[in-house]
């Protein structure tokens, strides 16, 4: 967003900023309604257990948007936002409708998007990322994230001839991932959300998906001796803190004795510590890197990159989709890899993130709240300390900060529109909002000072 219209909202919303306490019209009207509407006629509400309301302040969450620029949000009331917590699920990486992206998008919609020939940005784009990931060789494209783990892991199965995975982190919806709680709905619990049910994913493929625990050597090599046929191993590339050297070269080690694939996961961690992914900066030399989020700045694309012999695995079995070959999101991932290299977005965003982390650790301290900062910056995030009073405690800080106008969570996806100014704001009113919960954690006042339901990670049934 032009720099004079952001400073501008920004002035706005510092001059008001005791008046907004006061008076901001934070609930909105007509985004409660229309997702009550929505729980009627899609299960769930919605497409994506991230954006539900219930993740945040499910009574008061504006929960729909109407426009979004930079790092602003204007609801369907008309009231205007900060987005200091997740910023299109990781997506908008330099800020929402961002002005270069858009126009390369607006021109290649004007010259066709799907015909029955092939976009030329197919193939520009695939020779950039092997540019960007000079030890690889070869590239398919889909168009989200869970989709294109489940295209790697299937290469990763046919280039082994081995069914099993093992696995560490959050790797998405399919049923390659949720077959673990086959065998055990505890499965997924340090990796994703606890308790969830495998319905609908074959009983067949029980015991095909086994988990591991992140920087965990022992937990790792245990779960490998015990099944020798085990033929992928699929860990992130990080989320909120690094991987450990020794925890990678165990990894390496333990694939190439025994033959197996490593596929990285740097869809959420992807060209936000380093311009490519966090696998470069440890040196780690997996055999397929999948990418996405960040890549399109909010329009749909994701990638996988990897080793020619290996990818080649992929003319083996049959993998194709008609919007796999879509024009915008080749054309927007070029134009958002364009701004990322030019710009230095990734120096940007740890600069931003390390700014919050310092600010939380040292307002923390000042306020006497007890919270642990994560490392990994440009996906900062803070634990509370408190027990089974976190959720309770980290619904009243969403609450808070709503009211003064911001988007908050207990972590922020920083992009590039985030600017100092912005930063200062954000932590004027974190101080103020920790040393109101301090009060209220003193006086046993906490669920009093509620004004919604308490948050919920659970995935669960909407009535």
């Amino acid at each position: 967003m032009a720099l004079d219209l952001q400073k501008k909202i920004l002035w706005s919303l510092e001059e008001n900023q005791l008046f907004r306490v006061m008076s901001f019209s934070y609930i909105s009207k007509k985004g409660l309604s229309l997702w009550s509407q929505a729980k009627e006629v899609i299960p769930g509400g919605n497409g994506l257990l991230s954006k539900r309301p219930d993740r945040y302040t499910s009574d008061i969450w504006p929960t729909y948007f109407s426009k979004a620029k930079g790092c602003f949000i204007w609801d369907l009331d008309g009231n205007r936002y900060i987005d200091m917590a997740q910023n299109g699920i990781g997506t908008a990486i330099l800020g929402y409708s961002d002005d270069f992206v858009n126009r390369a998008v607006k021109r290649s919609i004007d010259q066709g998007i799907n015909t029955s020939l092939n976009p030329p940005e197919e193939v520009e784009l695939a020779k950039k990322l092997l540019e960007i990931n000079p030890k690889m060789g070869s590239v398919k494209f889909a168009r989200g994230g869970g989709e294109a783990m489940s295209l790697a892991v299937r290469i990763g199965r046919a280039a082994s001839n081995r069914d099993k995975v093992a696995f560490s982190g959050y790797h998405g919806w399919t049923d390659w991932y949720i077959a673990t709680n086959l065998s055990s709905t505890k499965n997924l619990n340090e990796h994703l959300l606890p308790g969830l049910s495998p319905a609908g994913v074959p009983e067949g493929l029980k015991g095909t998906a086994i988990p591991f625990s992140y920087n965990n050597i022992k937990s790792l090599e245990d779960v490998l001796n015990q099944n020798q046929d085990i033929g992928v191993i699929v860990i992130e590339g990080a989320r909120y803190d690094f991987p450990k050297k020794d925890f990678l070269d165990a990894i390496y080690n333990e694939a190439k004795k025994r033959k197996i694939i490593i596929i990285v996961d740097e869809i959420t961690s992807g060209f936000r510590k380093s311009f490519g992914g966090v696998y470069r900066d440890f040196d780690f030399d997996p055999d397929i890197v999948v990418f996405g989020k960040a890549l399109g700045n909010g329009f749909a694309i994701s990638a996988l990159v990897g080793k020619t012999h290996i990818m080649s695995y992929a003319q083996e079995t049959f993998v194709s989709s008609t919007m796999w070959t879509e024009r915008v999101g080749f054309v927007a991932a070029l134009a958002t890899l364009s701004k990322l290299e030019s710009q230095k977005v990734n120096e940007h965003l740890e600069r931003i993130g390390r700014r919050i982390s310092d600010g939380w650790e040292s307002i923390s301290k000042e306020c006497g709240i007890d919270i642990s900062v994560t490392e990994y910056k440009p996906l900062i995030s803070f634990k509370l300390n408190y027990g089974d009073k976190n959720n309770l405690i980290a619904t009243l800080f969403i609450q808070e900060m709503q009211k003064r106008g911001f988007l908050a969570a207990t972590s922020v996806y920083v992009t590039f529109s985030h600017t100092d100014e912005i930063i200062d704001l954000y932590l004027k009113n974190v101080k103020e909002v920790f040393t109101l919960i301090v009060k209220w954690i003193n006086a046993d006042n906490l669920e009093n000072s509620l004004e919604c339901s308490p948050r919920s990670d659970m995935f669960k049934r909407l009535n």
